[in-house]
């Protein structure tokens, strides 16, 4: 991950309610929610809701699959973990034991 695709994803996080929606799909994994069930879930207006997940989509947080006239949204389980590595690459480079004392990210793999 580049430098600039870090910061899209972390601008896109840091709104209360895409972090909202983006945990909500997380937690949901690899099957995703329907719009009608994460809006009844984070009791979130439809139009806001699509607003937040298309900033979401744009960062690459999120991925968006058409099943005949319903839509899909999944957390893009790649990218949340390469925005991690990212964030971590360079743990603990000055301390004399590396990260082995320090907390690693947990990843996700559905």
């Amino acid at each position: 991950m580049d430098e600039a695709t870090a910061v899209a994803a972390l601008a896109a996080l840091a709104q209360p309610l895409r972090l909202r929606v983006f945990r909500a799909l997380v937690g949901a994994g690899p099957q995703g929610l329907q719009p009608g069930a994460l809006s009844a879930l984070l009791d979130v207006p439809a139009s806001t809701l699509s607003f937040h997940l298309k900033e979401l989509l744009q960062a690459g947080l999120v991925a968006q699959e058409r099943e005949g006239r319903k839509l899909h949204y999944r957390p893009s389980i790649g990218s949340m973990n390469a925005l991690l590595d990212y964030l971590t690459a360079h743990c603990c480079l000055a301390a004399d034991g590396g990260c082995e004392s320090a907390a690693r990210p947990r990843r996700m793999s559905c």
